[in-house]
This record gives C-alpha cells, sequence and structure tokens, in this order.
C-alpha cells in the first residue's frame, strides 16, 4: 500500500502497511471521513512523521488519540494550531516547563518547532470523530504505532522517551532503560497533574542527557 508519509519512516514502516490489518483500518478511515467530521485533517494525519525524521529522532512524547474539538488537532500529540486556545494539558505541560527551566510561556501551542528539532510528538490513535474521544480506537492504530515504538527501539539507542499516563507508559515499554533514557510520569491532565506531572523536571532531564549524549538540547 502507498501511504503518503515521510520517506524515512515509509521505507521503515513499508511491511506494516502491507498487512491486512492496516488495509482494513485505511478503508475504515476513508469510509470515516466521507461520513462525517473527523480530526486531524487528513493530510496532517501522518503528520508528527513528516515533521521528524526518522534520522533525527532524538525525543519520544506518547499521547493517547487527537483532540476530538474543532479546530484543535493538528497530527502532533498535545499541540494545537497558532491562535487556537491551549487545551488544559497543554497549559500545563507549558507550566511545567517554565518552572523547570524557565522557558516563557509561548504565545503558540503549535509544537512543530519541537518536532523539527527530533520530538516525535505520536499519538497511539492517529485520528478521531468530533466531539467522540477514543472513537478510532480498537480499530488498529494502537497495532501500527506499537509497531513505530518497536521499530524506534530496534534501531535507535539514546532516545528519551516521555511517558505520561498509564496509557503511554504501557506503550513504551518496549523500549530498553539501559539504552534509552525513560521519564515516567502522571498524565499531565487537570485531574492528574498534581500527583507527580508538575515539579517532574522532565525537560531539564531530556536535555540534560542529550547533552551527555553528545546531541544538541531540545528548546522547548
Amino acid at each position: 500500500m502507498d501511504v503518503k508519509i515521510s520517506e524515512s519512516w515509509k521505507n521503515l514502516l513499508q511491511e506494516e502497511f502491507n498487512k491486512p490489518y492496516f488495509e482494513e483500518l485505511t478503508r475504515f478511515v476513508k469510509s470515516e471521513y466521507s461520513a462525517g467530521q473527523v480530526f486531524p485533517a487528513g493530510r496532517n494525519i501522518f503528520r508528527a512523521f513528516d515533521k521528524c525524521p526518522f534520522d533525527r529522532l532524538k525525543v519520544v512524547i506518547i499521547g493517547q488519540d487527537p483532540y476530538h474539538g474543532v479546530g484543535q488537532a493538528n497530527g502532533l500529540c498535545f499541540s494545537v494550531d497558532d491562535g487556537v486556545q491551549y487545551p488544559p494539558s497543554l497549559q500545563n505541560i507549558f507550566k511545567e516547563i517554565h518552572d523547570d527551566i524557565g522557558s516563557p510561556i509561548p504565545s503558540s501551542g503549535n509544537l512543530d518547532r519541537w518536532a523539527e528539532q527530533g520530538v516525535l510528538l505520536l499519538n497511539a490513535v492517529l485520528t478521531v470523530r468530533a466531539h467522540q474521544a477514543a472513537s478510532h480506537a480498537g480499530r488498529g492504530w494502537e497495532q501500527f504505532t506499537d509497531a513505530v515504538v518497536r521499530t524506534i527501539a530496534q534501531r535507535k539507542e539514546g532516545v528519551v522517551y516521555m511517558l505520561w499516563g498509564n496509557y503511554a507508559q504501557r506503550k513504551g515499554q518496549i523500549a530498553d532503560p539501559e539504552r534509552n533514557l525513560i521519564l515516567k510520569s502522571v498524565h499531565p491532565s487537570p485531574l492528574s497533574v498534581y500527583r507527580g506531572f508538575f515539579g517532574c523536571k522532565h525537560f531539564s532531564k531530556a536535555n540534560d542527557y542529550l547533552i551527555q549524549q553528545g546531541k544538541e538540547p531540545i528548546v522547548w
């Protein structure tokens, strides 16, 4: 199957694209876009990969599924386009960055700037029906993104994995803590943020590790 995705990822994931489950997933997603409002825009489904080529990848952040409100999801987990109000989790992420490394709260919630520095902002499920959280869960996306995480774990070391919440931690457990930096905390949502996300200092820890690896730190 010919999938429109960054060539660096396409070469690594082509075997996955040819599997029966992915063909079935593709049929389902196309029917959903035809039948109603689905996010993100079709051209942005694989945007996290397009913005972060495999050879530049340094950090993996795992989300669950795209924002399901109008105008929010842009293909990168936790990210919104310029001019869109920050969802609560993103607001809490920016607050922790400010408290951790002193960076001012940014004027935009668009995280392209992270992706372009080597941060893969990967949702476990890449599409969602408008106003229906997790409506595309269990359709095959999870199998695909498990394969993505497995590919990274097998082919790269010295990667920072930021695993926020139980869901992300289960997804990222394949990564070898002896060969990478695994950072875990509760999810940054308002329901859990005060139980360990605030004060986790993941952003300074990530940069310290990248510097130790001889890599450029991320400008968060």
